[in-house]
């Protein structure tokens, strides 16, 4: 058995988690704490670097005391860390970053820089096990939207479509703000769309003609058609908005996945990332995955947002896998491309 610790700091929260490698290769999650600092950024409509880099500063040590007390155990236990060096904010992660191969050096232990991206797919791994080789990854958060050919967890991942201007979250916030919603956007307007109408006004679906690229996302033309609607309206039927505009966002997102499935030939989806724990996101994902006889996996909501404990299931994938650790000068990369599993 192998323990591993994670150090999650990419964005706004502070995330430890620790996860057991078993013999048989499977992994058992012992903690996960997270420390966030979203109250902090809410009065700016957004994450303001600084302050999340002040934020991991205060909250991290206290986070790994809280998670090795439900763990049961102590820092001696571990036998790896895995930390998120990239991407993100530069200055958040170099503080998660530091720590790591603080703790490294002091218990002489491997040290992994892990990708935050294949580390919301390992997150599913800790709910339903192994991956199968291949699946198709949907990874929709608050700065990626992309889809991901997972060959080999802890080795080779492959970009298949990405977003060519704004992620789906960032869209969800923005449309917030039109809204008069709260920061972040994405759960105020789950819970209006709920009360809503979503074929009340049908929105633009982004590159969905038939000569755009078929696997890659825009949702800046939406948010935009979305401010236009509001400022030509006087009345704001908030719901129905609400509802329709997030209609638009899970039309496409699950369109272009299960085609993209579909015609790699690949039989199971995961669906991960903050938005992942959107309702009308997971229901549409699961009527078209049944339909077109795709295997839907996606997470909890807990692991679906930014955790310590999807990067120390990425660390027991690299352990498992044989992977070379990082050396002690490992540094953030905020521009770390999800092919670069580890540095």
């Amino acid at each position: 058995m192998t323990i591993v610790l994670g150090i999650e700091s990419s964005c706004d929260e502070t995330g430890i988690g620790i996860v057991r490698l078993e013999s048989d290769g499977s992994l058992t999650l012992l903690a996960d704490e997270v420390a966030s600092s979203v109250d902090q950024h809410a009065r700016f409509g957004g994450v303001v670097p600084e302050v999340a880099s002040r934020a991991h500063l205060e909250a991290l040590v206290p986070s790994v005391t809280r998670a090795f007390t439900a763990a049961g155990l102590e820092l001696s236990d571990v036998d790896a860390i895995a930390v998120t060096c990239g991407p993100g904010l530069a200055g958040a992660l170099l503080v998660g970053v530091s720590a790591a191969k603080a703790y490294s050096a002091a218990l002489n232990v491997p040290l992994y820089g892990a990708n935050h991206l294949p580390g919301h797919v390992a997150a599913d791994t800790l709910e339903h096990g192994p991956l199968p080789s291949p699946c198709l990854a949907l990874l929709v958060s608050g700065g990626h939207t992309q889809l991901l050919r997972v060959d080999d967890l802890a080795t080779k991942i492959t970009e298949v479509g990405s977003t060519i201007d704004d992620a789906a979250g960032e869209a969800y916030d923005k449309v917030a703000r039109i809204l008069g919603l709260p920061y972040p956007g994405g759960p105020p307007i789950d819970k209006a769309a709920r009360r809503g109408n979503p074929a009340a006004i049908r929105f633009p679906r982004g590159l969905t003609g038939p000569r755009d690229a078929p696997y890659d996302f825009s949702f800046s033309g939406l948010k935009t058609a979305v401010a236009r609607w509001v400022e030509t309206h006087e009345e704001l039927p908030v719901d129905d908005v609400a509802a329709s505009f997030q209609e638009a966002v899970a039309d496409v997102l699950t369109a272009k996945a299960v085609r993209a499935a579909t015609e790699l030939g690949i039989g199971t989806m995961v669906v991960s990332g903050g938005v992942a724990a959107n309702s009308r996101l997971s229901a549409l994902a699961r009527e078209r995955c049944a339909a077109a006889g795709i295997e839907l996996r996606v997470p909890r909501p807990r692991l679906c947002t930014d955790n310590g404990a999807m990067i120390a299931a990425l660390g027991a994938h690299l352990v498992a896998a044989g992977v070379r650790p990082s050396a002690l000068d490992l540094s953030a990369d905020p521009g770390l491309p999800v092919s670069v599993v580890s540095i």
